[in-house]
């Protein structure tokens, strides 16, 4: 069955889904965008999802032109059309049609699109035996230029980050603010586990709200573990016991290296783990 993209207001073809190139998201990355599970057909968190995306346009001044409720129903209809069991949505909306200069306002009617697809995931192994990981050099955007917590289609910090992880042979890497505070990973929340403690970092520190981050949090409370909001420093990430990334692709994965210095005993620990397999069931709705 071909690719059934939802493009404006209907479903084409893959080989039929197409944008100018005059478009502002394709010119100047000028748009909003979700990454969305789907477990056993029901697409999760999907008001969460929907509900940050147009805090997302917000942010940036970009208006969407239906209603969260159309939209959430236009998400719901491309993972139909695509017969997804358990896959990846991406959700995206651009600024429109412009011209060659920076003005958005002369565009005029902002492209929506929504592909539901597979989505290529971490090995067994790696969530079984860890991942490394290191400090990337690229600094997290600073809040007063491109707001942190807006999830927008100018992901090259982002990026960026990632290419750091990608030439020292690693999957992932940590951004730090501009005042040398971690952030988060290019593409995931960080956590840490100290004497039986959860700590990350706030939104205030260049953190984008994970929903999956939430999730966790919200599920470790439920089993009486504590979860600290504060600032940490690349030193907290060196000594803590236990290290964990959250994220929408990841869902929650341990790390057993940073920058060369092992965290704990070398292996995911056992408040990772535990979140992980509670993620799980949460997310395949077996949670009791």
């Amino acid at each position: 069955m071909a690719l059934k993209i939802w493009l404006n207001g209907k479903l084409v073809d893959r080989e039929d889904a197409k944008i100018t190139v005059f478009d502002h998201g394709l010119l100047y990355g000028d748009g909003v965008f979700e990454g969305i599970r789907v477990y056993n057909s029901k697409v999760f968190e999907l008001d969460a999802h929907i509900k940050r995306l147009y805090e997302s346009a917000k942010a940036i001044r970009l208006t969407i032109a239906i209603s969260h409720s159309e939209l959430a129903g236009a998400v719901e209809e491309t993972v139909e059309a695509n017969s997804i069991t358990d896959g990846y949505v991406r959700l995206v909306v651009t600024r429109g049609v412009g011209t060659l200069g920076l003005n958005p306002f002369i565009c005029k009617n902002g492209c929506i699109y929504i592909i539901a697809d597979s989505i290529q995931l971490y090995p067994e192994e790696l969530y079984e035996k860890g991942m490394r990981i290191i400090s990337a050099t690229t600094v997290r955007n600073h809040p007063l230029a491109i707001p942190p917590q807006a999830k927008t289609m100018n992901y090259l910090n982002n990026i960026l980050a990632k290419i750091e992880a990608i030439d020292n042979d690693v999957p992932e890497a940590i951004m730090y603010n501009h005042e040398g505070y971690v952030a988060e990973a290019s593409g995931d929340n960080v956590l840490i586990v100290k004497d039986g403690v959860i700590y990350t970092p706030p939104a205030e520190a260049g953190a984008l709200p994970g929903i999956t981050r939430s999730i966790v949090i919200k599920l470790a409370k439920e089993d009486k573990l504590q979860v600290v909001e504060k600032n940490l420093t690349r030193f907290d990430l060196y000594v803590c016991d236990e290290f964990f990334l959250t994220g929408t692709a990841a869902e929650v994965i341990g790390i057993v290296e940073v920058d060369r210095r092992m965290i704990g005993d070398g292996k995911p620990g056992p408040i990772t783990n535990l979140l992980r397999k509670k993620f799980f069931e949460y997310a395949h709705g077996k949670e009791k």
